[in-house]
């Protein structure tokens, strides 16, 4: 089975089974994209009952290859990542999405949530 973020972003319906399933965005950025900011990738990712097994985002202007796969860690360009070891949140940067969904009540949830975040002395 396919799933493509297109496809659905353009009213097809699309059901996650038990069947492998890849699932697709060619253009994962594409509001960047469209408003030709420069951070767009192309993100794959592959499903069997419903889990994931593994994922690739390949991000065009850097260059750089993220690999995950199921219980072997994350790597870019070959070099496994790891997570920073940071445990004071105050210390942290906070990166957020708003998300393309304008619906009034999906609104009210995001920015409650972000009041919530913003209101944790974070670094930035």
């Amino acid at each position: 089975s396919f799933i493509g973020e297109e496809s659905v972003a353009a009213g097809e319906g699309s059901i996650l089974t038990a069947n492998p399933t890849w699932i697709i965005d060619p253009i994962d950025g594409t509001t960047n994209f469209v408003h030709r900011f420069p951070f767009v990738a192309v993100s794959i990712g592959f499903v069997v009952n419903k889990e994931i097994e593994f994922g690739i985002v390949y991000s065009c202007v850097e260059d750089k290859m993220y690999s995950a796969r199921k219980g072997k860690g994350a790597f870019c360009n070959g070099q496994k990542l790891k997570v920073s070891g940071q445990q004071d949140i105050t210390k942290s940067l906070l990166v957020t999405e708003l998300g393309s969904n304008r619906d009034p009540e999906t609104i009210k949830i995001i920015l409650s949530n972000m009041e919530r975040l913003l209101s944790i002395p974070i670094h930035g």
